[in-house]
């Protein structure tokens, strides 16, 4: 058993924000693999089927860890099984980047998820936004939304990710990051 989960806000206010696209994946993700995200637990909105959980945290991109940590330890789910997904100002817009394992790389969510586990040996997509121009604070730009531009790019990445995120599933992240990197 697998267990996605892709970070994002909950709350229409955040729906369509940079902050999000880990959300919008796992909903791609649910479509694709017709699972309803209907259960609402362990902090989490939730939906599984034989083979994967697919979570989107309620707790805010900042406390994530809190979720994952009672995802994992409910479905007993081995680290090498996690799948993270979020966003990362440090690639250019709807760039993807899957890794078996690394640091949070400033990003909060990441954080909160690694102090939690205490471990940052566990697979991640990291979906690019882009950077903030000069002035713009780093908080106001991925509580954004996209510009008209960004959002076809993005969603073609979203496209992407959740074909990544099935790859991982059937074929082994070795496999996932040999396609997609």
């Amino acid at each position: 058993m697998k267990l996605i989960v892709g970070l994002g806000n909950p709350g229409l206010d955040y729906a369509q924000t940079r902050h999000n696209v880990g959300f919008k994946v796992i909903n791609s993700l649910a479509k694709l693999n017709k699972i309803e995200l209907k259960g609402r637990k362990y902090k989490s909105r939730m939906g599984q089927n034989n083979e994967v959980i697919l979570a989107k945290p309620m707790t805010y991109v900042n406390l994530s860890g809190e979720a994952v940590e009672l995802l994992i330890r409910h479905f007993q789910i081995n680290l090498a099984d996690l799948v993270v997904i979020y966003d990362d100002i440090n690639l250019p817009v709807g760039k993807i980047r899957i890794r078996k394992e690394g640091s949070a790389g400033g990003h909060n969510g990441m954080k909160s998820i690694i102090e939690k586990l205490g471990s940052q040996q566990f697979p991640r997509i990291r979906v690019g936004i882009g950077s903030p121009p000069p002035e713009i604070e780093f908080r106001h730009y991925v509580l954004s939304n996209w510009t008209p531009q960004e959002k076809e790019i993005i969603e073609e990445a979203i496209k992407r990710v959740a074909q990544a995120t099935m790859c991982i599933i059937e074929e082994g992240i070795d496999i996932a990051m040999n396609k997609f990197n």
